[in-house]
């Protein structure tokens, strides 16, 4: 039996095992099993955790696929509503988690106990980088967007409608092939945006390892940092996606951007795997 919590983003959805807990299992089968939606638990992925100090811990993520992933946004805010749970931690509080992409730090902004267990957190992302890049599809459709990393990588494309349709094709068609095109040897998440206003953006998102996704941390970072650097939009930033709001702050190069949104425990079991 394998012990876990459920905790969910904006939709981005999550378990979070202990290392401890998966020590004797392969981690990525372990993954494909419970994050199946019909024959599993369901999930977007798996955080694996273990304490590396009073306030502190390291996560270990694998996608739903089972392949390993250098970061979530969203998984890593989960992981802190889950320490901020089982800490008792306050407004105010600061909570370190090691990830494969760096330290990220999540301050406590706000804790409720109304309907279950839910904070909203603000995570400092990292410095992230990024330069223009064209993609060409196997239509011959050159596909014109920014490449961003963000401990993780991703290809944001600017949209001009409220379908997120590109030459007739649907964003998650584009994404699907974009997500696993050579140019891209490891893959890449592939993000849509839409400008609704300087202060406000709406995306839709194609999560490497998963597909779309109702919301993503690192991409809801990534689009933002597109939308402020490049197409004219100011700080903070409000990010529409379909699982909910986020808001991006960043004071452009060479400053770290800040991630703010919810994140809440689901639920709590024990698992079958063999």
């Amino acid at each position: 039996m394998i012990p876990f919590t459920k905790a969910h983003a904006c939709g981005n959805d999550f378990l979070i095992v202990t290392e401890e807990a998966a020590a004797d299992h392969n981690w990525g089968s372990l993954t494909r099993s419970l994050c199946a939606r019909n024959t599993g638990i369901g999930a977007d992925g798996i955080e694996f955790f273990a304490w590396t100090g009073p306030n502190s811990g390291r996560i270990r993520l694998h996608n739903a696929d089972g392949s390993i992933a250098e970061i979530s946004g969203n998984g890593t805010r989960c992981v802190a509503a889950w320490m901020a749970e089982s800490l008792g931690s306050k407004p105010g509080d600061a909570l370190e988690i090691a990830t494969d992409a760096g330290l990220r730090v999540c301050h406590v902004n706000a804790v409720s106990t109304a309907a279950g267990f839910t904070v909203d957190v603000t995570t400092g992302m990292g410095v992230p980088t990024f330069a223009p890049r064209t993609v060409s599809l196997a239509t011959g459709r050159r596909i014109e967007g920014v490449e961003v990393s963000t401990g993780n990588p991703h290809l944001v494309v600017v949209v001009d409608n409220a379908n997120f349709i590109i030459d007739g094709q649907s964003w998650a068609a584009i994404g699907a092939e974009i997500c696993v095109h050579p140019d891209f040897p490891n893959q890449t998440n592939v993000e849509f945006l839409r400008v609704l206003s300087p202060t406000e953006i709406e995306i839709r998102i194609f999560e490497r390892g998963v597909g779309p996704t109702t919301s993503s941390g690192t991409g809801s970072s990534a689009t933002a940092m597109a939308a402020l650097a490049l197409n004219g939009c100011v700080s903070p930033l409000t990010v529409l996606a379909p699982g909910g709001v986020q808001t991006v702050t960043w004071g452009g190069p060479g400053s770290e951007l800040r991630l703010t949104g919810p994140a809440a425990l689901i639920a709590r079991g024990e698992a079958f795997y063999q």
